[in-house]
């Protein structure tokens, strides 16, 4: 049984996973969720902007937005990372100092907003369009009327979308490790890849990619629940009534009436 131990010694060891237990927790966990978070955030609202330029009527609007779209989901996540954080390194630089960080969120929220543009896109073009020909006919203005009355009704068929992409965007933060982060800015794959180096064990990546499967297991689920929830709708259905049980009650009811009091 060497293999078993070997396999037990090189992805469970509870001593190293120990031990880096704490950076991954205090480090690791909390700039992952900083970066999702301010990646999904910026990300909503130039998605928002490109879903809105991408049904306009005017063309102008609509073949920019459609090509920003085109590249952003083409090119592999990776590759926008490491343009843009060494593309835009001396001009972040003279902003936020050496820390490439922000470029890093800079370049997860461009591949974001062309994914959650598209989401609220369909979930705009979904809503009946009959709903903004009525408004329309109340005499509220085309701007008003998707503020008002036809995006909303979109972005909420498309919250369990955007959760998805939410734990996309928590899976792809792994690969800001590329700009050479600082030792305080470490996300979880960094700090789990530095420990098993430092260790020659892949016992800290196997805790990291834990760390990971806490964030991205509880949300999928959440986004099952909503689905269900926003299909079947907040009360259930009951089933019709036989007929049979109508004419029991009818049986069982006492007449009062009398031939007396008919006439």
């Amino acid at each position: 049984m060497d293999w078993l131990d070997n396999i037990i010694k090189t992805f469970f060891d509870f001593e190293a996973m120990w031990q880096v237990f704490p950076q991954l927790l205090g480090i690791g966990l909390v700039n992952t969720l900083v970066i999702s978070i301010w990646a999904t955030v910026i990300g909503i609202v130039l998605g928002m902007v490109i879903a809105i330029m991408g049904i306009s009527p005017s063309r102008w609007l609509r073949i920019p937005a459609r090509v920003y779209t085109d590249i952003f989901r083409g090119l592999p996540a990776i590759l926008t990372i490491l343009l843009i954080g060494q593309g835009f390194a001396r001009f972040s630089q003279q902003l936020f100092g050496p820390s490439p960080y922000p470029l890093g969120i800079l370049a997860l929220s461009l591949i974001a907003s062309a994914y959650i543009g598209e989401i609220f896109r369909a979930g705009i073009q979904s809503v009946d369009r009959g709903q903004l020909e009525a408004c329309r006919a109340l005499g509220m203005s085309y701007g008003k009327a998707m503020r008002l009355v036809v995006v909303p009704q979109g972005v909420r068929r498309v919250l369990p979308a955007l959760v998805n992409q939410f734990i996309a965007i928590v899976k792809d933060s792994s690969l800001v490790y590329f700009l050479g982060l600082l030792v305080s800015e470490r996300e979880l794959f960094r700090v789990g890849q530095d420990a098993a180096v430092l260790t020659g064990n892949l016992s800290p990546l196997v805790m990291a990619g834990l760390f990971y499967l806490i964030i991205t297991v509880p949300l999928t689920h959440l986004v099952n629940y909503f689905d269900n929830r926003f299909r079947t709708g907040r009360r259930k259905a009951t089933p019709p009534k036989s007929g049979l049980d109508e004419v029991e009650e009818q049986r069982a009811t006492p007449v009062s009436l009398t031939y007396g009091e008919n006439s």
